[in-house]
């Protein structure tokens, strides 16, 4: 089984926070949320998933509406 990337020093995984921020969640919404994290892990987890969109290419799966 693949591991998933977590925040240094935590088991908080670094997706957990990207789909706080893609959600709309505010910084400080999710520091509260998990009070072992701080701004830089925050920014630690969004240059993290930069690189990743830099390396390649994921299919994401279609938004249909009804």
């Amino acid at each position: 089984m693949p591991r998933k990337a977590c925040i240094r020093g935590t088991r908080i995984t670094v997706s957990a926070v990207m789909d706080n921020v893609a959600a709309g969640v505010s910084r400080e919404e999710i520091l509260r949320s998990y009070p072992t994290l701080k701004e830089a892990d925050i920014d630690a987890a969004l240059a993290y998933a930069a690189e990743l969109a830099r390396e390649g290419t994921v299919d994401l799966p279609l938004e249909i509406k009804a």
